[in-house]
Order: C-alpha cells, then sequence, then structure tokens
C-alpha cells in the first residue's frame, strides 16, 4: 500500500491528536522520521497550543503503553491484541501491554434505545417486553443492556456504540499511513512487520464490530456441542439481531473466581476444571472452532453444573492442515526427531529474516531435550508453550494469529484450572485429543484420501504445464516476454531527489517574484498598467505552486 501524507490531512483534527499524544510521551523523533513534522507540524504549531513537555524519566515500554492509553479505545485494543503476540513483541514489551485496561463510560440510554429502534425497525416496546435502560456493562465497541422477551425469556442486548465503525475506520486508515511511513523511514522497525500488525488488528476488530458475525459463532458452537451436556451456548434471537445489535439469552451464573471464594457452592472444583479444559480441547482440536478469550470475566458456572462461555467475538480457528502441521509437531517432539521439528515449524511460521538454520536446530534440540520424557503429572504446559514462543521469537519466525490465539488460550486456560484446582494438570487433558488426533492422522482411510487428494493436485498441474510453456514460448517468440524488476531502499533518495528540486523551483520562483518587483518599481507610474496584472497572475500561479508543493510533503 503506497501512503501520501494528503490522506493524513484528511482526518486532520485526529492527526493532530495523534501527533501531540506522541510528542507528550517522548517520541519527537519518531514524529521528525516519519516526516509528519516537516509537512504538518509546523503548521498547527501557529494555531494550537504548544504540546507538554514529554515524559522522559519513564521506560520506553512505559511511555508505549501510556501512548496507547491516551488515543483512545481504538489503540488500546490495539495493544490487548498485540500482547497477545510474543512471537513479535517483545517480553518487557508484553508485561506493560498487559497492563492495558479499558476505562470507556457507557453512552447515553437514549442512544441506545434510538440504536435498537433504528437497527430493528420498531419501538423498544413493541420489541421487548421490558427493556432496561440502565446499562449491565459497556466496553469501547459496545454495551449491555437486559430485557425480557414476550414469552419471558431473559435477555442480554448488545448495542454497538453510535459511531464506532466511523472512528474505528478512522483510525485504521491512521495506523495504516503511519505504518507505512514507519517501515519507510524507521527500517530497524521493520523486523516487528508494522503494517502487517495493523492489518492483523483490522481484520481482528472489524470482526468484533460485526454482531450479527458474533451470533452466527455462538449457532454453530451451540449446534456443535448440543449433544455435550457440560457446555451451554446462549440461544440467538435472530428476529431481534443486525450487524449493530445482538440479542441473546441472559445468562444467570457465577464468574469462576466468584467460585473459588464461595466454598460452599455445591460443586466439585476440581470436577468444574477438568470439564472447562475438555471443552476447549474438544473445541480446538476435534472441531477446529475454539473461544479465543476464556479468561474468568467470559465464564459462567450455572446453577446446574454446566459451564457458559460469553463474548463470542474473539475466535480462533484451525484449519486441517494446522490441525496436521501441529500432529506432526507433536509425533517429532515425542520421537525426538529434531530435524523434522525444525521443517515444521519453518511450515507453521513465516520467517521475516533470514533464518540462522544451525543455531535453530540448538535451540529446537534443546527444547525436545528439555521436555521430552517429562511425566505428565509434572509437565507445565504453560510454560512448554512460552519457551517455544520464544524460539519463534528469537528467530524472527511469525506464528499465524490463529496459532498465537491458541496458545495464548493454552495458558489461560492452564491459569484458570490451577486456580480451582491447585493439582490441575492440562497436559492430562491434552494428551487424548492428540492421540486421538495421531490416530486418525495415521487411520488407513485417511491416509487414503491424502493419497488421492494429492495425486489429484499433481494431475492438475500436470495438465496446466503444457499451457503455461505454450504461453511462455509464445510470448518468447513475439518478443513479448517481460521480466519485472523491484527496486529496494530507493524510496529515501527518490524523496530527497523530490525535495531537492522543489526547494530549487521554489527559491527560482521567490528570486523571480522578487527581480519583477524591483523591475516593477524601476519602470514607474508610465508601465505599471501593464506590467502590474502580470505580476499579479505570476505571483497567484507561483502561491498555487508553491502550496501545491508543501501539500505533497516533498519540501
Amino acid at each position: 500500500m503506497d501512503s501520501h501524507p494528503f490522506r493524513l490531512l484528511r482526518n486532520l483534527g485526529r492527526t493532530s491528536e495523534i501527533v501531540t499524544v506522541l510528542l507528550n510521551h517522548g517520541f519527537g523523533d519518531l514524529v521528525d522520521r516519519i516526516g509528519l513534522r516537516n509537512f504538518w507540524y509546523r503548521w498547527r504549531r501557529v494555531f494550537s497550543r504548544k504540546p507538554a513537555e514529554p515524559v522522559r524519566h519513564l521506560k520506553l515500554v512505559e511511555r508505549v503503553r501510556l501512548t496507547l492509553e491516551s488515543l483512545g479505545p481504538t489503540y488500546i485494543k490495539f495493544g490487548q491484541v498485540m500482547s497477545t503476540r510474543p512471537d513479535l513483541v517483545p517480553p518487557e514489551m508484553l508485561v506493560e501491554l498487559k497492563r492495558l485496561q479499558e476505562d470507556v463510560p457507557p453512552f447515553a440510554s437514549a442512544a441506545a434505545v434510538e440504536r435498537v429502534e433504528h437497527e430493528l425497525g420498531r419501538p423498544v416496546a413493541e420489541l421487548f417486553a421490558t427493556f432496561d435502560r440502565t446499562p449491565l456493562a459497556a466496553g469501547s465497541l459496545g454495551q449491555v443492556h437486559r430485557a425480557t422477551h414476550f414469552d419471558g425469556t431473559p435477555l442480554a442486548v448488545k448495542i454497538r456504540r453510535p459511531g464506532a465503525v466511523r472512528n474505528v475506520e478512522r483510525d485504521l486508515s491512521l495506523m495504516q499511513e503511519i505504518a507505512v511511513l514507519i517501515e519507510r523511514h524507521v527500517p530497524e522497525a521493520r523486523i516487528f512487520d508494522p503494517v502487517g500488525l495493523v492489518n492483523h488488528f483490522a481484520r481482528t476488530i472489524r470482526r468484533e464490530l460485526n454482531f450479527a458475525r458474533e451470533g452466527r459463532t455462538m449457532d454453530e458452537l451451540r449446534r456443535l456441542f448440543h449433544q455435550d451436556a457440560t457446555l451451554y451456548v446462549p440461544r440467538v434471537f435472530w428476529e431481534l439481531t443486525t450487524e449493530a445489535v445482538l440479542t441473546m439469552e441472559y445468562i444467570d451464573g457465577l464468574r469462576l473466581d466468584e467460585v473459588v471464594q464461595q466454598e460452599s457452592v455445591g460443586f466439585s472444583l476440581p470436577e468444574i476444571a477438568a470439564n472447562g479444559a475438555r471443552i476447549f480441547m474438544k473445541q480446538a482440536f476435534e472441531f477446529g472452532v475454539f473461544h479465543g478469550d476464556p479468561h474468568p470475566g467470559n465464564i459462567r458456572l450455572r446453577h446446574d453444573g454446566t459451564i457458559c462461555l460469553l463474548d463470542y467475538g474473539m475466535v480462533g480457528m484451525l484449519d486441517d492442515r494446522t490441525r496436521e502441521q501441529l500432529v506432526d509437531l507433536f509425533v517429532a517432539i515425542s520421537q525426538q526427531d529434531v530435524d523434522a521439528a525444525v521443517k515444521l515449524v519453518l511450515q507453521l511460521g513465516e520467517p521475516h529474516r533470514e533464518i540462522d538454520r544451525p543455531l535453530l536446530q540448538v535451540d529446537m534440540r534443546d527444547f525436545v531435550v528439555n521436555y521430552y520424557g517429562i511425566e505428565l503429572e509434572r509437565l507445565n504446559i504453560g510454560r512448554m508453550l512460552s519457551d517455544f514462543v520464544s524460539i519463534l521469537a528469537n528467530h524472527g519466525i511469525r506464528c499465524p494469529g490463529s496459532l498465537m490465539l491458541l496458545i495464548r488460550a493454552l495458558v489461560t486456560l492452564e491459569g484458570i484450572g490451577r486456580g480451582l484446582d491447585p493439582a490441575f494438570n492440562l497436559a492430562s487433558h491434552l494428551q487424548p485429543f492428540v492421540e486421538r488426533l495421531v490416530r486418525a492422522r495415521y487411520h488407513p482411510s485417511r491416509m487414503a484420501e491424502r493419497l488421492w487428494n494429492e495425486s489429484r493436485q499433481m494431475l492438475e498441474y500436470a495438465h496446466d504445464i503444457p499451457r503455461h510453456v505454450n504461453r511462455t514460448l509464445r510470448k518468447l517468440s513475439e518478443d513479448d516476454l517481460r521480466i519485472q524488476l523491484e527496486h529496494r531502499n530507493l524510496d529515501h533518495f527518490i524523496l530527497e531527489l523530490e525535495r531537492s528540486s522543489n526547494r530549487l523551483v521554489v527559491g527560482m520562483v521567490v528570486a523571480a517574484l522578487i527581480v519583477a518587483s524591483a523591475l516593477i518599481v524601476a519602470g514607474g507610474v508610465s508601465t505599471m498598467w501593464v506590467s502590474l496584472p502580470i505580476y499579479v497572475l505570476s505571483s497567484f500561479l507561483a502561491v498555487w505552486l508553491i502550496f501545491g508543493i508543501f501539500r505533497s510533503g516533498r519540501l
């Protein structure tokens, strides 16, 4: 994606706020390097107050967190999403980003009612038997109100904030432009793939903005678990649901942290922990669809002992290929096959710099030796996964978002399980599903299906070869064969060349105007009526030219 400074000017107010916050938190050097001060900030300084003295006594990671908090909900969510990517974000930064908290006040009840009536096309009194105008909970994208269906079912109505889509899209547009500028002008930041990070976040938050998509995910999991009595998925009322309003069954239950505090809850805490682990393993490794944010606030224990998961905005997907690669990785580690493990790591991840294969092999050998042969009850899944992600990060291997979401969820689950049951071990619940996947992976019918698919793919490739060869030879005979070359690292040189030529043009124009003014004065009144209109027209064209150069940001 190409970037142009004029796109930043389209949202001048928000750009002003972003640059001011960066300056206030000691990132003036970054503002200078990406060129924002050159074409924009000097103008703003004339019309606005001077930014506050930057905070220099804090660490870099603290200033990053404070910057995100100051920029508002979209940027706070960006930091929260990045806190789930230890393969991309340094450990010290991860710890700081996990401290990000949303402190978003609810929006007006009248606006909530207006949004519901606009989306559903009828007055609230005709839609619900009762509707509580006091919000139950509020977040950056929406808030929840309690209601009652005409059949007596208690409801939770999730309503998107007015202007949420517009504000998020505006912030995403600016984030993408700034990411492009950072990649272009701050070479040392390219290792973190700023554009890729913003694109990953954009996909995540756009999915969360679509409440109807969340409802479809709930329906899918409700269908998949319809014969499993341990998980209850709230029912979605589609006649009362749109992309901006999600109406679901209200769940009355205890949070898991409340369950731990209440000793006389009447349920076995180890059994609750085991059921939760089994539910998640079934989602991820059997169905390939899993809840991406299973923290205690999103889990309820119902009065009949069943577990209910809330907030399906963040959901991970594991396709067949990824699950097969995970199975192969588990097998390679169990067999201490380091070469196969290295190969699978490179297949699962995406290297964003040159890989030192011998060093990667040494690190993977150490990893396999450290965890091979450990008794199941002593195996710490969270520590093992953290070590695995550290290997990826140290070697510049970017992990797929769905896999990182899975790893983060597994680490969270292990912490929750041990909070319920000190003897809880996630590995013992993971083992049956891995064994089942391995058996299915090498089942004769599955191997025959795989052989058939690969043979069919090879036949398709063989069928296409003559056509591609014929096309290449025809282009060659018609002298129409073209080779595309991509130049790299020339952007800065081109930019400086443009700036130099623009400065030369502006200097020549100013000098010409000065000479013209002197000639008009020397000519006296007799030639004023001829020379003055020409001078005014030339001056107007010169100002128009200089303004165009300033607007392009190439001065």
